[in-house]
């Protein structure tokens, strides 16, 4: 039955209120139950599922259900990113021009070498998830523990070496950090793998900067003359041994000369005797005739005169018959 105030207006019963605002508080519920039920698991990330605290499953990137709070618990975890820990510094805002902050965290960096000299060590820690369930449940405070873990490994590795060589063997340094960080980590089940571990700086404590830097500009300057010497001798040393090979070859050439020509006048002389043994007339006039062609060649012009001839009038006009022989 439907009733009216004293104004004509419809009067509902407290009754029919009651169920509507029931009615909407169930259709709200319902809604909230049902976007609890579904979650969406991003390209990058899993989803480790707990019902009532304990882990029942991981779900892989896409569209899944479950039961709603406090039944089923979903709880993402980036597993394809990597993340970093900054040791001795820290980036304000990355970019093209990257900021850094104006605090020195010298608590962390400075560190003691194996012969007891004090150097600043900057480093970047690269790491990624590898293990979600034991990421989430086996360590409480991942990052201090990582921090704290990934400096002490640090220290314990820079005590080994010496100061200066810190600076000369950071590929080094890096490896064997990375190594001895991830065997300490899978040793604590943190689910943890290092992707990559860098020395970004190593410097000296300010109060000993100049100094040091005086010693690398003598050390540079001694490395230059050192080449610039190696150079030299470079240049220098092949060029004397090929001159020397050089005096060597004319002098081995010389002597096979002198020696083939010796050999070849014992050789003429030998086969000269010979002959003047059989026929001593003839080859004594034979040698006389060739060293006469000798002489007589090199004589230039001759003059042969009759030895029978008194007069010197034939010798007056000698010039005019010419450079000929006669």
């Amino acid at each position: 039955m439907e009733m009216f105030d004293p104004h004509g207006r419809k009067i509902v019963s407290s009754w029919w209120q009651r169920q509507g605002w029931l009615a909407i508080v169930l259709f709200v519920v319902a809604v909230l139950l049902i976007k609890s039920c579904v979650y969406q698991v991003q390209p990058n990330e899993v989803a480790v599922v707990q019902r009532f605290g304990k882990f029942i499953r991981i779900d892989q990137p896409g569209l899944h259900f479950k039961f709603p709070y406090p039944i089923d618990k979903a709880t993402m975890v980036l597993v394809d990113y990597i993340f970093k820990e900054e040791f001795g510094f820290r980036t304000v805002r990355a970019g093209i021009k990257t900021v850094y902050s104006e605090r020195t965290y010298r608590e962390e960096s400075l560190m003691l070498t194996g012969d007891l000299n004090v150097v600043d060590v900057s480093w970047v820690v690269q790491f990624r998830v590898k293990d979600p369930v034991a990421f989430l449940f086996n360590v409480r405070d991942k990052r201090k523990n990582l921090r704290d873990i990934s400096e002490a490994i640090m220290r314990e590795v820079i005590g080994d070496y010496t100061f200066d060589e810190v600076f000369v063997k950071r590929l080094e340094i890096n490896t064997l950090v990375k190594e001895r960080l991830q065997k300490t980590l899978d040793r604590y089940k943190m689910g943890v793998l290092i992707t990559k571990v860098l020395l970004q700086d190593v410097d000296p404590p300010d109060p000993v900067k100049p100094a040091f830097n005086e010693v690398n500009e003598a050390k540079q300057e001694k490395e230059r003359m050192i080449n610039e010497a190696w150079e030299v001798y470079n240049r220098k040393i092949p060029r004397a041994k090929g001159e020397a090979a050089k005096i060597i070859q004319q002098a081995e050439g010389y002597a096979a000369e002198i020696v083939n020509r010796a050999k070849g006048d014992a050789e003429r002389f030998l086969e000269v005797l010979k002959a003047y043994r059989q026929a001593e007339d003839v080859t004594r006039k034979r040698m006389y005739l060739d060293a006469m062609e000798k002489i007589l060649r090199q004589a230039g012009q001759k003059f042969i005169v009759d030895e029978d001839g008194m007069s010197i009038l034939p010798l007056l006009n000698l010039n005019e018959r010419g450079n000929g022989s006669k």
